[in-house]
């Protein structure tokens, strides 16, 4: 049977050298994350929540302390078994959308499905219906320089959960949007966790938008506290 907590933070500590200076990014973090929940790390700029995303999605390691995600306490993998645990399971969705400019609306939705060797005839299903899934038929054949932002940004959704990952983490996705586009992706992200179930963890320094979440948390200085959890999403 599957444990409720799809991510188990066990006394994480994060520190790094600047010049002779070490510096604490994240102070003995204790937290965890259920399983299909939407849920968001909100804190100000240099509170450590890069840091601490880079650490859920396995492309930094802690300090001390353990990271166990679905089971796996990841800093027993070795690095070929950490990055295939990656490219299977995990999918990002970033500020920026880097998507790959000289590839196609549909191309950049399938290369996560190249990485980890899906075949043609299933790839070409799961790009489709993902396509659809964003409202996005009809333009497959555009780079990412022809369209607006909040259609880059569902290409980038689109991108993250073709592949059916466990997680899917996003890193202030709507702070290059304007707000009415904001809201409509926040809204599409919310039905696709559903629909998918996927377990979204957003990282954001705008507190307007967790009325949407499942659970909350608050990071100031390196330190999180859980702010609550709403039964009724």
């Amino acid at each position: 049977m599957l444990d409720e907590n799809i991510i188990e933070f066990k006394q994480v500590k994060k520190s790094y050298f600047l010049g002779e200076n070490q510096i604490e990014a994240l102070k003995e973090i204790n937290f965890s994350v259920k399983r299909e929940s939407f849920t968001f790390i909100v804190g100000k700029s240099g509170s450590g929540k890069s840091t601490l995303l880079n650490l859920i999605g396995a492309i930094d390691s802690q300090s001390a302390g353990d990271i166990v995600i679905n089971g796996i306490n990841i800093a027993s993998l070795d690095d070929n078994t950490l990055s295939d645990f990656r490219a299977k399971n995990i999918g990002h969705i970033f500020q920026n959308f880097n998507l790959i400019p000289v590839l196609n609306l549909y191309e950049n939705i399938e290369y996560p499905l190249l990485m980890i060797n899906v075949d043609k005839k299933e790839r070409e299903e799961r790009v489709n219906a993902m396509i659809d899934a964003v409202g996005l038929k009809g333009l497959e054949k555009h780079i990412p320089s022809k369209l607006s932002g909040g259609q880059r940004q569902r290409v980038a959704i689109a991108r993250a959960l073709v592949k059916n990952p466990l997680l899917v983490l996003a890193d202030e996705p709507s702070a290059n949007l304007d707000s009415k586009t904001s809201e409509e992706i926040l809204l599409l992200m919310k039905k696709m966790q559903r629909q998918y179930k996927s377990t979204f963890i957003f990282v954001t320094h705008d507190k307007d938008i967790l009325d949407m979440a499942t659970h909350t948390y608050e990071l100031k200085d390196g330190v999180l506290k859980e702010n609550g959890e709403n039964h009724d999403k």
